[in-house]
């Protein structure tokens, strides 16, 4: 009677195993069949992403192209405004000799307040002026001396 209940024991427990055994696979199975539907799901995603990207892409090379033409359109302006830069600049030089030799051919050169020097904007106006002042006294005399000439004719 011992041999049957051992038995009859190891039968309920390979039965109890089984039922453990079904459930884990019921369980395997669900989890299988999600995974079948969100595989299903993949290309139909995949073509939607795909669709985007190139549309992304001939958005992007439009843009481009729109941006290459502008820039082609604004290269002549950046040249233009390249070539007053040196021609600004090439002035201004001169500008400096003409007025650095202006000084050194003026009366005595002297500079009662200390102002004047060669690198300084103020200096440069100083010096400018007194040209200015030289040559309108220059004219004022050219014309009295051709007044004085007009009455002494006449």
């Amino acid at each position: 009677m011992l041999l049957e209940m051992g038995v009859l024991l190891i039968g309920i427990a390979f039965f109890i195993a089984a039922i453990f055994v079904s459930y884990a696979l019921n369980n395997l199975a669900g989890v299988l069949r999600g995974v079948e539907k969100t595989v299903e799901q993949v290309p139909d995603q995949m073509n939607a992403m795909v669709k985007e990207t190139t549309g992304l892409i001939k958005e992007s090379n439009h843009t481009l192209e729109d941006i290459n033409d502008k820039m082609k359109q604004l290269s002549p302006l950046f040249y233009v405004v390249g070539d007053v830069g040196n021609v600004t600049r090439k002035f201004s030089s001169s500008l400096v000799q003409v007025t650095e030799s202006l000084k050194n051919k003026s009366d005595n050169g002297s500079d009662p307040m200390g102002k004047k020097k060669s690198g300084s904007l103020y200096g440069s106006f100083t010096t400018g002026y007194d040209w200015l002042k030289k040559r309108r006294q220059q004219k004022k005399q050219q014309k009295q001396g051709a007044a004085v000439n007009n009455h002494t004719n006449n």
